[in-house]
């Protein structure tokens, strides 16, 4: 089994009801309201704190395409303000299409990217979601490992 080099993280519950320890992990992986989205690289134990909280959120393995249209629509800087290309420069990349490739191979991480949001708002999907928000995607939801998460994140830009 190939190791994915980087994750498409989303939040699909709000913040009602949570027990600590869950909250807990997605404060660590900066998912702090619902629809946060972001981007990890997979480490050993980035699966393990997703497992951990897979009732909470949802996530796919990352393609470049994805992470560039994330980039461009909704990556924000301090004061919530787009990104520009200079910000790019100063961070060292050329485009945000290098940026991009670098996220989902896992060579850089939104948190330590500044002054970048180590994570992007998303609004709720276009069309509402397909299937429960309240099962796994293996019970026909979309929480946890979610093979579809892409085409959602694209309804949410």
């Amino acid at each position: 089994m190939k190791m994915a080099n980087a994750y498409l993280v989303v939040r699909i519950k709000g913040q009602a009801d949570v027990p600590y320890w869950a909250t807990h992990t997605m404060t660590l992986l900066k998912l702090d309201k619902k629809y946060r989205a972001t981007i990890l690289p997979a480490k050993e134990n980035t699966l393990g704190m997703l497992r951990k909280v897979q009732h909470y959120v949802s996530w796919v393995e990352l393609d470049t395409t994805l992470a560039k249209e994330l980039i461009d629509k909704k990556a924000r800087k301090s004061g919530y303000k787009k990104i520009t290309s200079d910000d790019l420069k100063e961070l060292g990349f050329a485009t945000s299409d290098e940026l991009a490739t670098a996220l989902s191979e896992g060579k850089a991480t939104l948190s330590k990217l500044k002054p970048l949001k180590p994570w992007f708002a998303l609004a709720p999907p276009r069309y509402g979601f397909k299937r429960s928000t309240k099962k796994l995607y293996g019970q026909k939801g979309v929480l946890g490992q979610n093979k579809e998460l892409g085409n959602l994140v694209r309804n949410m830009i």
